[in-house]
């Protein structure tokens, strides 16, 4: 038996391009750490399920590291998947389960986003930063520390670079939507606008913003549109998880769940999810490493 099994938890997608490029993803992962036994489950949409995970994962191992391959997550961080670790444990008292963090605001993030948005500034020929708007455009969220990290990375690249104007929006839950960004900076005299979307895979929303993009397009023909793509395949990621795993190793990972934004709480404790607002899920205390936020209630992709 393997003494740790690294299991990588996705969200999963109703579009199943988006729940292959997450198995080809781990494929990858495996080539790069042929030592490590590396499985993947999905919260939703996909199989194995996130609790068949975690006890298959248990099954192989005497230690599970749990990491969500997410990037601002709230109800799934700080509810769903500790509560799946929690009957895990049950399940399998000789187990040790340990809980990283999801992928967060982080510099290996911003560097992605600085790649991308290079590349939508060659597509559009290189014009003045100082006319061409940025939009950091990513799924919503009813947890404010969610939209605080794309908030907060969209500051980074601003300070990063000559755009005077960067901007947030969102494909749901929250405001504003791509389309009243794009008539703000227009507005304010943008002559080209670089979409980014701030997602790590594909799915029914990387589709729509597509469509939306390719619909402004028609809507404002005297502005020149470039879109990014999804970012789930780029070094940075699988720098990030391995580091992750090391400050696992190396016990660098505990921490307790924030609270700030759980305005879900009581819908929680309605639908019969023992969310507390110490974050007290089991007697034995889970290893948590700056988990972020996303609703229950969400629109998803992959």
């Amino acid at each position: 038996m393997n003494t740790t099994t690294i299991l990588l938890v996705g969200h999963g997608s109703r579009e199943e391009s988006g729940n292959a490029e997450i198995r080809d993803f781990v494929t990858q992962w495996r080539s790069r750490q042929p030592a490590w036994r590396i499985e993947v489950c999905f919260i939703e949409f996909a199989p194995p399920s996130l609790h068949d995970g975690l006890l298959a994962a248990a099954a192989q191992s005497r230690r599970v590291f749990v990491l969500p391959l997410i990037l601002n997550a709230a109800g799934h961080v700080k509810m769903e998947i500790p509560e799946a670790i929690e009957h895990a444990r049950e399940h399998c008292p000789g187990v040790e389960f340990l809980y990283g963090p999801h992928l967060s605001a982080c510099d290996p993030i911003l560097d992605i986003l600085k790649n991308r948005l290079r590349a939508g500034m060659q597509q559009l020929d290189v014009p003045d930063p100082t006319t061409t708007g940025i939009i950091l455009l990513g799924r919503g969220s009813s947890d404010r520390a969610a939209n605080g990290d794309m908030a907060k990375m969209a500051r980074w690249l601003q300070e990063e670079g000559d755009h005077e104007l960067v901007d947030l929006a969102f494909t749901g839950i929250t405001w504003p939507r791509l389309e009243r960004v794009v008539q703000r900076q227009a507005l304010l005299g943008m002559t080209q606008i670089v979409v980014l979307p701030y997602y790590l895979y594909t799915g029914t929303l990387m589709q729509r913003i597509h469509r939306q993009v390719a619909h402004l397009r028609s809507q404002y023909p005297q502005i020149r549109f470039a879109c990014g793509e999804h970012f789930g395949f780029e070094p940075e990621i699988f720098a990030l998880l391995e580091q992750r795993v090391e400050d696992l190793k190396a016990g660098r990972a505990e921490s307790t769940l924030p609270c700030d934004g759980c305005s879900y709480r009581e819908l929680a404790h309605d639908m019969g999810h023992g969310h507390s607002h110490e974050h007290t899920h089991a007697p034995q205390p889970l290893s948590f490493v700056t988990p972020g936020a996303q609703p229950l209630h969400a629109e998803h992709a992959g």
